[in-house]
This record gives C-alpha cells, sequence and structure tokens, in this order.
C-alpha cells in the first residue's frame, strides 16, 4: 500500500468514527460523544464518574475501567 492511499484509509476512519460518535451522543445525551468523540478527555471521564458506562463503553479500557472505579467510590 502506498501513502496516499494510508492517508485517505486514515480519512475515511476517522469521518466513520465521528460519524458513529453523532448517533451515540444522540442515543446518550449528557456524555458529550460529539465533542470528545470517545477520546478519554477530562470531560468524557467526570461525564463517566458523574453518568457511569455506557453499553457501549470497553470497560477493559484503563481510562473506563480507572473513572468506573471513582465513580463507584462517590456516596
Amino acid at each position: 500500500m502506498s501513502v496516499p492511499e494510508i492517508s485517505a484509509a486514515s480519512i475515511v476512519a476517522k469521518v466513520w468514527r465521528d460519524s458513529e460518535m453523532a448517533i451515540l451522543d444522540a442515543l446518550y445525551p449528557g456524555y458529550g460523544f460529539a465533542v470528545h468523540k470517545g477520546y478519554p478527555t477530562p470531560l468524557h471521564k467526570a461525564k463517566l464518574i458523574e453518568l457511569g458506562a455506557t453499553p457501549m463503553h470497553r470497560r477493559s479500557f484503563a481510562p473506563v475501567s480507572r473513572a468506573l472505579s471513582l465513580s463507584n467510590s462517590i456516596p
């Protein structure tokens, strides 16, 4: 594969992911998926602690696991 093909595949993947995040944002309002696109930003981590995980969150991913352990410790 050449560099232009790899670059094109990367763009297609990003556009697809961004559209999936917009759908998740509509399904799970309040998490800010359309803003942080699923990256473990401070906003995303705060929302995980505040709201818990959705079925789409990968609990084995360290930032998700840490945020969920913090949310479980909040009275």
